[in-house]
């Protein structure tokens, strides 16, 4: 044991659990972390950009995208990322793989085993052999019928105390949820009726972290899939974990405490582990789990995908160049996961205060009326409030708030350059990538609007619509591949990378990059219109006497020129090294 992590724990404990003997407390968190067999490492990881690089791209799926009835799931995971996406991306973060009863893998039994319908704990070290693996540490709750919660209603020490209970005549008002859904649920213990805290559903019950015992089961976890290979850990729902009664019960000090012990503890890791932390709010609240370099290494840009969805449908990029002008750059050691869509809708609350209330009302029109669908959450006024959009990425951008469905793919593959051109990591669902339909069929079936964007291929027709040329699946797959494949060369491209947001016609997005060691400048121009749009070269800043060219159509660029025409959608990345 180092001196200084010792301290360090010591220190931030102290602000999780001020009554509690913090040298011992300290002792056990470690003792937790590296049992037998492990030992930190003697000096502290130091916050750098080294982590990533422009080689990262992620792939987001479930265990289960890609089924059979024969094999199991996650050996054609395996096969699917081998054959096709080998190359293209290198981290993949497979959503919850554990045993659960609902939400998809989100209401987890028993965070020590595989689904047994997914394969085995070998299954998912074969893929994090390969490819950088995410996993989802759901730290908020567990699942109604799990062991956790069964021996909590038995009245099984330590579990009589993993849960938080409130009594409903307390003031739960200022309580901010994202669902409509009763908070408390009163359940039978051997203690008597107790009332448990549900921030998500009455099958999710919240775990008690003022209680040090759960953050050492939790940290007990992170120790074993740590073992099994995981090397990126999404801290699922990490905003609700502290709980006051009182108190609007998010972004509490005590859980912005926890993500800084847990950024310790890796840092002290021998393995290179990343946190990610899913925080879908606001942008000053979703920035703030950077804390000091001392959080998250990770946010997700969750303003991107309702941003870019609203330039593609518009065909202005107004909104999305006004945001993106004032984000502010990674801090050192940080980074931005960006993304427009995953296993959940398009989120609208980080859209507040960035779109105008008419311009969502249109998005809401224009995609309900192809089939979206809309969930809601309660206020603390008791009101209701759009809290997302339930449809795939691809069928929402088939046509335009003009009624225009000419250009379809075109404006999907602008839509996910635009994230390949960010400054910070990009990332993509499975069914973008695959071109995937809304499943209407799978909403009614399991009575979930999430299930809309969750379908399940069948893996001998999803392989041939990939051998068809021209298949969606097919033509979307090859050219995203082909942009990844050619992203990952362009040092500009580093996730740190500078970044300038560009000034330009309101029907182009633009931005930047420069590398770290400043040699290579990428101008990235997308248009979001269905119109062609010159771009003043002048606008471009184009540096004199060097070699300039689109490295997407291999056009050579001569700064003589006046303009650079961009056709509908055209998306180009203007480069000046080879």
């Amino acid at each position: 044991m180092t001196e200084d992590l010792n301290t360090q724990l010591v220190q931030v404990l102290g602000r999780i659990y001020p009554g509690e003997d913090l040298d011992d407390l300290a002792r056990r968190v470690i003792d937790v972390v590296w049992p037998e067999g492990h030992a930190p490492r003697i000096t502290q990881r130091a916050p750098s950009n080294d982590l990533w690089s422009q080689d990262d791209s992620v792939l987001i799926t479930y265990g289960n995208s890609v089924l059979d009835g024969v094999h199991k799931p996650l050996d054609l995971l395996y096969d699917f990322l081998s054959e096709r996406l080998d190359g293209v991306v290198n981290s993949v973060h497979i959503l919850p793989f554990f045993p659960y009863t609902s939400d998809d893998g989100f209401a987890v039994t028993d965070f020590e085993k595989v689904e047994p319908t997914l394969g085995d704990w070998p299954d998912i070290q074969r893929i994090g052999a390969r490819f950088h693996l995410m996993s989802d540490l759901v730290l908020n709750h567990v699942s109604s019928q799990g062991k956790w919660f069964n021996a909590y209603r038995q009245g099984q020490p330590p579990y009589d105390g993993f849960f938080f209970e409130a009594d409903p005549k307390d003031d739960l008002t200022m309580v901010v949820r994202p669902r409509t859904t009763p908070l408390l649920q009163e359940v039978e213990t051997a203690n008597g009726p107790r009332n448990v805290w549900c921030t998500f559903s009455h099958d999710q019950v919240d775990l008690n972290y003022a209680n040090p015992e759960v953050l050492l089961e939790v940290l007990r976890i992170i120790r074993l899939h740590v073992d099994m290979g995981v090397r990126i850990l999404r801290l699922d729902a990490v905003a609700f974990l502290w709980k006051e009664i009182g108190t609007p019960s998010i972004h509490m000090p005590q859980t912005h405490a926890v993500v800084q012990l847990l950024r310790v503890l890796t840092d002290f890791l021998e393995e290179t582990v990343v946190l990610l932390t899913e925080t879908n709010v606001p942008k000053a609240e979703n920035l703030s789990y950077f804390g000091q370099s001392n959080e998250a290494h990770a946010i997700y840009n969750f303003p991107l995908p309702p941003l870019i969805l609203h330039a593609m449908l518009s065909g202005s990029a107004k909104y999305l160049r006004r945001w993106q002008a004032t984000m502010p750059p990674a801090p050192l050691g940080c980074v931005y996961l960006n993304f427009t869509a995953s296993h959940d809708g398009i989120g609208m609350r980080p859209a507040e205060g960035l779109l105008p209330g008419t311009e969502i009302a249109q998005m809401i029109q224009t995609l309900t009326n192809d089939g979206a669908l809309v969930s809601m959450r309660t206020l603390p006024d008791g009101t209701a409030s759009v809290y997302e959009l339930n449809c795939g990425y691809y069928p929402a951008v088939a046509r335009t708030f003009k009624g225009a469905e000419e250009w379809h793919m075109e404006r999907f593959l602008t839509s996910q350059t635009i994230v390949m051109s960010l400054e910070g990591v990009p990332a993509f669902y499975i069914h973008s990538m695959l071109a995937t339909p809304n499943d209407l069929e799978g909403v009614e079936r399991r009575g979930m609007n999430r299930a809309i964007n969750r379908h399940r291929w069948d893996y001998e027709t999803l392989l041939e619509r990939l051998n068809d040329p021209e298949s969606d699946q097919a033509k979307v797959l090859h050219a995203l591949s082909e942009r990844l494949k050619l992203r990952s060369r362009q040092p500009a491209f580093h996730p740190n990378a500078t970044q300038f947001t560009l000034a330009l016609d309101e029907r182009v997005f633009g931005i930047w990059r420069q590398s770290l060691d400043r040699r290579q400048s990428v101008f990235a121009l997308h248009n979001v219109s269905d119109e062609t749009v010159d771009v003043p070269l002048d606008a471009l800043n184009l540096i004199a006497d060097a070699h300039w060219h689109d490295l997407l159509s291999g056009e050579e660029i001569h700064p003589e020129i006046e303009t650079v025409a961009l056709a509908p959608y055209q998306c180009r990345w203007i480069t000046n090294t080879p």
